[in-house]
């Protein structure tokens, strides 16, 4: 059973987490030939503050991309 662990910051919609989901299990099945029943695909929304890039939090980033 493949289980895929992704972790971004928290923030996007319901649906774009759907798509991603949806995308993963489809590149998950077809380069490894798992069942779409067997794949797993678990999201962890890391709040900003979590999260750091090049020693500074993202929630004290200027820019507060995702």
């Amino acid at each position: 059973m493949p289980i895929v662990n992704i972790s971004i910051l928290e923030g996007r919609d319901d649906a774009a987490k759907a798509r991603l989901i949806a995308e993963v299990t489809d590149a998950v099945e077809h380069s490894i030939g798992a069942s779409r029943e067997a794949i797993r695909v678990l999201i962890n929304e890391i709040p900003a503050s979590h999260w750091g890039t090049a020693g500074v939090p993202k929630s004290q980033n200027n820019q507060n991309k995702k």
